[in-house]
C-alpha cells in the first residue's frame, strides 16, 4: 500500500523521514515529495508549508500525482479543550474550517453550499491510532480539530471558535486536507500535539518544542503504519 505522510513544516516531518529512509525524492509543483518504505508500506511524505492553500494543494499532488491510497497528517495546534495541555496528543474525530463565513446569508459558521461543516476521518485509521496509544503508553485525546488561516493568540476568539464549533483544538491545514481527502475518496488521519493551552497566551520556547513534538508524533505515526495492511 502507498501512503502519504504530510506535515506542514519541515521540522514536523524530518523524524519521519530518517525513520522511513526517505533518501529519493521529488521536486513538483514548487515543492519536495519524499519517497520511502515503512514495513510492507510505500510512503511519500512532504511539508506542505503553512496554511489550508498550500495544504490542499499538497494533499492533492499526493494523491493525484503520486497515488497515495491513505494520509496520515501530523503537526501541532493549539488547544481549546481545558482538559488539554501542552505536549498532549489529540486525534481529530472530525475537522471544521472556522474562519469559512457566509453567514450573511442565514448559514452558520463553517458551512459552504454542497460542502460538509464538519469531516469526519477514517474509523480504522482512527482505532488503529487507538491501539498504538495503548501498546505505547500515551494518552491520546479525541476532539473536534478547527482550521483556519490564521494563528489564533486572542482569548477571545479562541472562546468564539469553542463555542461556534464545539472544537478542543485550532491549527491552520487539517480542515483543509480533510476536504480533499473526502472528496477523492481517501481515507486520512489527523494527529496533534497541543503547542499551547486553551487558559494562556501562545509564546513559550516553540522551536524546542517543535523539534521535541515531532520525534513523539514521528515514532506513533510510524507505529500506525507498520499495523496497516
Amino acid at each position: 500500500m502507498k501512503i502519504g505522510i504530510l506535515g506542514a513544516m519541515r521540522e514536523e516531518i524530518e523524524p519521519i523521514l530518517k525513520l522511513a529512509n526517505a533518501d529519493k525524492f521529488v521536486q513538483y509543483g514548487k515543492n519536495i515529495y519524499y519517497f520511502g518504505k515503512i514495513a510492507d508500506n510505500d510512503v511519500v511524505i512532504a511539508y506542505s508549508k503553512i496554511g489550508k492553500v498550500f495544504s490542499s494543494l499538497t494533499a492533492s499532488v499526493m494523491i493525484e500525482k503520486f497515488g497515495i491510497e491513505k494520509l496520515l497528517f501530523s503537526g501541532v495546534a493549539g488547544g481549546l479543550n481545558p482538559n488539554l495541555k501542552i505536549g498532549d496528543l489529540i486525534r481529530a474525530s472530525s475537522l471544521c474550517q472556522h474562519d469559512l463565513d457566509i453567514s450573511t446569508f442565514g448559514h452558520p459558521f463553517g458551512y459552504v453550499p454542497e460542502g460538509s461543516r464538519f469531516i469526519y476521518s477514517d474509523e480504522n485509521l482512527n482505532k488503529i491510532a487507538d491501539e498504538v496509544a495503548k501498546d505505547l503508553n500515551v494518552n491520546l485525546f479525541t476532539g473536534i480539530i478547527a482550521t483556519g488561516d490564521q494563528f489564533i493568540a486572542d482569548k477571545n476568539r479562541k472562546d468564539w471558535i469553542k463555542k461556534h464549533f464545539d472544537a478542543d483544538a485550532i491549527e491552520m491545514e487539517g480542515g483543509s486536507v480533510a476536504v480533499v481527502c473526502e472528496s477523492l475518496g481517501i481515507p486520512f488521519f489527523v494527529l496533534r500535539a497541543i503547542s499551547d493551552s486553551a487558559d494562556e497566551v501562545a509564546g513559550f520556547d516553540f522551536d524546542s518544542f517543535l523539534i521535541s513534538s515531532a520525534k513523539q508524533s514521528a515514532d506513533f505515526i510510524v507505529s500506525m503504519i507498520e499495523r496497516i495492511k
